[in-house]
């Protein structure tokens, strides 16, 4: 990975400009999808195609053998964390947010998941705090804005 352009997309991601932030998020997105190339990758749409098709075993399937193969890509786990968000598997959702971090302390994506894990098992509290930390990355994430003002409601 080439940390001198993430570094630079990062900075764009606090642009005062929505189409600089736009461009930045797409090519980190593409960054961190093509990390291990193009098989992952295609390995990767497969499990969401499969998803999307109703097959959450096949997804799944194709995800756990994609994390043993490559614990160190990050986009694998974050798409596993979506899958098990998806069937309300919020507990092992948390967990492979977690290691997405531990991979990728930037991920912005997995940082949102983290808090709409946090926020569905009621854990208001941490759910902030992972909306804040992504805002950190992310700071004109309006969404983020709006769930950390949604959950502080919540605590009251």
């Amino acid at each position: 990975m080439n940390q001198n352009l993430v570094d630079k997309l990062l900075l764009d991601l606090k642009n005062s400009e929505p189409n600089i932030r736009e461009r930045a998020t797409r090519q980190l997105w593409s960054i961190w999808f093509w990390q291990k190339g193009k098989i992952p990758l295609e390995q990767i749409e497969e499990s969401e195609r499969l998803l999307a098709e109703g097959n959450v075993a096949a997804a799944t399937s194709i995800l756990d053998d994609l994390v043993d193969a490559l614990p160190d890509f990050a986009e694998a786990w974050n798409r596993r964390a979506v899958l098990k968000f998806m069937t309300q598997n919020y507990d092992r959702a948390i967990v492979d947010c977690e290691r997405v971090l531990e991979l990728n302390p930037v991920h912005f994506g997995a940082l949102h998941g983290l808090g709409l894990c946090h926020a569905a098992l009621g854990n208001y509290s941490a759910a902030i705090r992972a909306f804040r930390n992504a805002l950190e990355i992310q700071p004109h994430a309006i969404e983020n804005q709006r769930l950390i003002l949604e959950c502080t409601a919540r605590l009251s």
